[in-house]
């Protein structure tokens, strides 16, 4: 994957228009976690650096219309503090207003528009509010890999008004872009892939692209109990996608043919119910009355032997509820395992991120995605709207 990137990008004396993914976590109107603002930073040095006017833009919450609660100030606040410079914070997205501020803003300075999802043509595409975010710009950047894969106005619409060839992926993006490739390119072998979550029906086109890719496949979550069903085995209340057993059967089917080694949990942790927090173990035989809320230490064993023997590892997906002590033990091995690998490892977005921090283990993972729907659909084998916005690729 190359596309163009923002330092081969003519910036001098331009208004650069930058998505980012400024969406940071708010409480009480302070932000608690500043990470997303940091992964912009160099973007946005990059420009101001070469004399660009950096106009950045981008979505918080899930706003319906104006709300006070998620403008973008405190972001703009924390910017300015972050890079060392005064960050003109707007209170309007598009118009003449923005327009004028805008044309009045020397070489290295930085605007912040106002949260994108105020207006609804952000996420409708909405050509006249794409037009009128265009307007603002000479130029375009894309860093924002979480909406990547959404086919919103400021991700698809600005770039087709402003040409490909004014067009960029930012540094973030291009990262991402890097560590996927790393993983559906040419991986070192073997290539093993983690999957868990609840569902098999989320991850179902995930399995089915990375069968013809992967040498192991490692199956935990809610989603293994749909696996075991349809092999017969006894899974007690387990959650089960009764409509997703023949998937389950060919899946398994495939990947013999195929000679990729599926591992299924042996073992499990186990409850009366979600709530209670009273873990059984069990072997591979689940009794009625109890559920599997996490794999058990035999499984989670052998998970990690075989994360050791990999050349590259891709995770999406916990093991359990990892989130409660009680069902935590399954995937904080196997996140420990991916981290002590000597393996190139990529960890995807949403609930394994989420593992891996708060095990301590972040800065041992080779990448960590800041997109988890965007990393689902990437591994899906998908184009990504956001990405095809920058055609055609250039030579680097």
């Amino acid at each position: 994957m190359s596309w163009r990137t923002v330092d081969q990008l003519d910036v001098e004396g331009r208004r650069v228009l930058i998505r980012l993914d400024l969406n940071v976590p708010l409480k009480d109107g302070c932000i608690t976690d500043d990470l997303r603002i940091r992964a912009a930073l160099p973007t946005i040095q990059s420009v101001i650096d070469r004399g660009g006017v950096a106009v950045c833009m981008s979505h918080l919450g899930r706003p319906k219309g104006v709300d006070e609660a998620l403008r973008l100030a405190p972001v703009g606040q924390r910017l300015s503090e972050l890079l060392g410079q005064p960050v003109t914070v707007l209170s309007e997205i598009i118009g003449p207003t923005v327009v004028e501020v805008l044309e009045q803003q020397p070489p290295g300075s930085v605007v912040l528009l106002e949260n994108l999802r105020f207006d609804p043509g952000e996420k409708a595409n909405d050509p006249e509010f794409a037009a009128g975010l265009a307007a603002c710009g000479e130029a375009f950047v894309n860093d924002a890999f979480g909406t990547a894969h959404r086919a919103h106005a400021s991700v698809v619409g600005v770039p087709s008004i402003l040409g490909s060839e004014c067009s960029a992926a930012g540094f973030l993006l291009g990262k991402e872009l890097s560590a996927f490739d790393k993983v559906l390119g040419d991986p070192a072998r073997p290539l093993v892939a983690i999957l868990g979550g609840a569902k098999v029906s989320d991850k179902l086109a995930v399995v089915e692209n990375l069968l013809s890719r992967v040498d192991v496949l490692i199956v935990g979550g809610a989603m293994a109990y749909t696996f075991l069903r349809a092999n017969g085995v006894a899974v007690g209340n387990s959650r089960v996608e009764q409509d997703f057993i023949e998937s389950a059967v060919a899946i398994q089917k495939q990947a013999a043919a195929r000679g990729v080694r599926l591992m299924l949990p042996s073992d499990h942790l186990c409850a009366p119910d979600f709530e209670s927090d009273d873990a059984t173990r069990t072997g591979a035989q689940i009794p009625d009355g109890l559920m599997g809320l996490d794999i058990g230490p035999e499984t989670a064993a052998a998970y990690a032997t075989a994360i050791a023997e990999a050349g590259t590892v891709v995770w999406n997906g916990p093991m359990g509820v990892f989130e409660r002590e009680a069902y935590a033990a399954g995937t904080r091995t196997v996140a420990e395992a991916v981290a002590a690998s000597p393996a190139y490892t990529v960890v995807g977005g949403g609930d394994s991120a989420a593992a891996v921090k708060l095990f301590g283990l972040a800065d041992r993972i080779g990448h960590i995605s800041t997109g988890g729907g965007a990393s689902l659909e990437l591994l899906e084998g998908k184009a990504l709207p956001g990405l095809s916005a920058l055609d055609p690729p250039a030579a680097v």
